[in-house]
């Protein structure tokens, strides 16, 4: 047998697997909306979903590629030079391990996407960060690993074989002619073809970039559930790797000398003659409007969301206690707020540095154990006579916390093994023995700021909340007909009613045995669960944020504030220091001239919520919005400064020269 031969015999093959993986990509695709098929928006067509389809069989052109290319290489090409042997059973072989990976992909985006309404993005690389033994824990217990990894088996069993039946089928001899020119002709055609259908899988069923298809343009649907049905799993984690290192290394922040200039410029409301960036930072507190507490409480409560608080969800009946405290007098909110980031330590990164989330992760930085931010919140608040106490109902060793807030000026570290009682889960002990062994070992020696991180509200949800006094009666009534007799919602809301009960209960008892105090409840992030399955931006990304305590009026922050969890330090400041305190902050208090709350992703305001792409935007109570009606220069001016100036003290230091 001639190579051309051979060549022409393991082409064909090479095409049969790449059609099969083009198949297969589609099937999960078809399976992904039917199985999530209550995440389409009820406007949503045929047409649509059609659509969706057509994109994502195009945007899986260049995946089945990708996953078919090492068999050109390594089966098709190598036939070539050894003739002798067979390639067949390791072409079958890549198949087959493409298959089992796509299939346990398949089964882990379903819970993934119910979690973060989204497919996978760059959170995945929390993984590699995260405590390894809880995460197994909660994928065993919350997100049935086992069950899910049988499931991967079968389907891979499946699909490996009709694999096999297809390698199997007959291939076609490669023709021969009398005139060797034309034998020439055949061969160069043969080539050629090779290339141009390379080059249109490469550019998802184009022959030109300019026509291409890629996760940047591949959001063509109004329904955002389906713009993530068109990324298969391999652009998914395509996506989810070129935006984690696009943000590691400050690209879509627009980081360059030139620019920091402006951006401080832009922080300090004018231009200053200095290469320091604190000079830009700086602020003079206006004089304080409360009396000085003696002591602070900083309550971040796991996914304690702000949307249960809404009039809409009353019935549900799991936020009673912090409605309860902001209905008192001495209690003021904030109703526009955003968490740091999308996730628990992203929250804390925030609140220890006073930095805007870049994705750099200052908790892995080694300048960052060096000395603290001149934006830290413990210095600061060290400066204004209090002692700082973090306490945290996990484990120290989580994410680097207890270092990194220690070696961020922190005076005292508190973690699960601290208390005496340390019934819970691989995540910590339950928010009941946090807050009981806070009380214990809390000292009135001296005035102190305490942040407080609770860990219950958190797959796998392992509270026994009926025994805590839950009574699913009273919540069944607020739930849609179709959760009514959902397990696993019911076990979700008693959680977070679980972490409301467990935090107002604390709150009352603290201010009742120190009433010299105030308290700042918030939460960590949102966006981890919603009754609603296309909810709103705000529903979905707001958060809490209540001040309470001796000296707290409702009138102390303005009516149209908004924040986020950035703006907490200098509005406490703003609330309790003496005129001409100097401390430093890339966001303003939200006691004076903070209109605007904004995370790495999405920007607040008191009447609007938008992505910081400026492309989507919606009121409040969700509906779309126009540019027109907020000042989307501002807005992107705001963003770009604040994100600009955190990441060049993150990676580059105070001096911008």
């Amino acid at each position: 047998m001639s190579r051309w031969q051979i060549f022409f015999e393991n082409i064909q093959q090479d095409f049969k697997l790449y059609v099969c993986m083009l198949i297969l990509f589609c099937l999960f695709r078809i399976g992904f909306i039917t199985v999530l098929q209550q995440y389409l928006n009820g406007a949503t067509t045929w047409n649509e979903i059609i659509a969706a389809l057509y994109y994502g069989a195009r945007m899986s052109l260049k995946s089945a590629g990708a996953i078919s290319l090492p068999a050109f290489l390594f089966c098709t090409l190598p036939s070539v030079i050894f003739i002798n042997f067979n390639f067949n059973k390791f072409r079958f072989y890549i198949g087959t391990l493409f298959i089992s990976i796509l299939s346990v992909l398949f089964n882990a985006r379903i819970p993934f996407y119910q979690d973060f309404h989204v497919a996978f993005n760059q959170l995945i690389f929390n993984i590699f960060k995260d405590d390894v033994t809880a995460l197994g824990y909660t994928l065993v217990q919350q997100y049935h690993l086992f069950s899910r990894l049988f499931l991967s088996l079968l389907m891979a069993l499946l699909f490996s074989w009709v694999l096999k039946q297809v390698l199997s089928t007959r291939n076609y001899t490669f023709p021969r002619f009398s005139q060797w020119y034309n034998n020439l002709g055949l061969r160069v055609g043969v080539t050629l073809t090779i290339v141009l259908f390379m080059i249109f899988a490469r550019f998802g069923g184009s022959l030109t970039y300019a026509n291409s298809i890629h996760w940047e343009n591949s959001a063509i649907s109004r329904d955002e559930f389906l713009n993530e049905a068109i990324l298969d799993d391999v652009q998914a984690l395509y996506r989810a790797y070129m935006t984690h290192v696009r943000l590691q290394t400050g690209q879509g922040f627009t980081i360059e000398t030139g620019k920091i200039g402006e951006y401080a410029s832009h922080l300090a409301g004018r231009k200053l003659d200095s290469y320091n960036l604190n000079d830009f930072l700086k602020k003079e507190a206006q004089g304080a409007k409360i009396k000085k507490p003696r002591h602070i409480f900083i309550i971040v409560g796991e996914s304690y969301a702000n949307w249960p608080l809404l009039f809409k969800y009353e019935n549900l009946n799991i936020a009673n206690g912090l409605k309860g405290i902001m209905a008192q007098k001495n209690s003021a909110s904030v109703s526009a707020f955003l968490p740091n980031g999308t996730g628990t330590m992203e929250a804390m990164n925030g609140l220890i540095t006073g930095l805007a989330e870049v994705n750099l992760s200052p908790n892995y930085q080694p300048e960052a154990y060096k000395t603290p931010y001149s934006t830290a919140f413990a210095p600061q608040m060290k400066r204004l006579g209090y002692k700082t106490n973090l306490w945290y109902g996990g484990f120290s060793s989580w994410q680097r916390l207890k270092e990194f807030a220690l070696a961020q000026g922190f005076d005292n570290f508190f973690a699960s093994n601290d208390f005496a009682d340390q019934s819970g889960n691989a995540w910590g002990i339950e928010d009941k023995n946090l807050f009981d062994g806070i009380s214990t070992l809390f000292k009135d020696d001296e005035p102190s700021v305490n942040i407080v991180l609770t860990t219950s509200n958190h797959p796998p949800y392992t509270v026994n909340i009926e025994q805590e006094g839950f009574d699913a009666s009273h919540t069944i009534e607020g739930l849609p007909d179709n959760l009514k007799t959902d397990k696993e919602t019911m076990s979700k809301l008693g959680h977070f009613w679980y972490a409301d009960k467990s935090i107002t209960e604390f709150v009352q008892r603290m201010y009742k045995q120190h009433p010299e105090s105030i308290f700042i409840i918030t939460g960590d992030h949102a966006d981890r669960f919603n009754i609603e399955t296309n909810p709103s931006m705000y529903e979905r990304y707001a958060i809490p944020c209540v001040f309470y305590g001796n000296g707290i009026q409702r009138q102390i922050l303005p009516p149209n504030a908004a924040g986020g969890q950035l703006n907490i330090m200098p509005t406490l400041i703003e609330l309790i220091a003496p005129t001409g305190f100097v401390y430093y902050s890339v966001v303003e208090s939200m006691t004076k001239s903070s209109k605007l709350g904004i995370n790495r992703d999405f920007w607040i305001e008191s009447d609007n919520i938008g992505k910081n792409s400026l492309a989507v935007s919606e009121t409040i109570t969700g509906e779309k919005t126009a540019q027109s009606e907020y000042d989307s220069s501002r807005v992107e001016q705001d963003i770009d400064a604040v994100q600009g100036i955190s990441w060049w003290m993150i990676k580059k230091g105070k001096n911008i020269k």
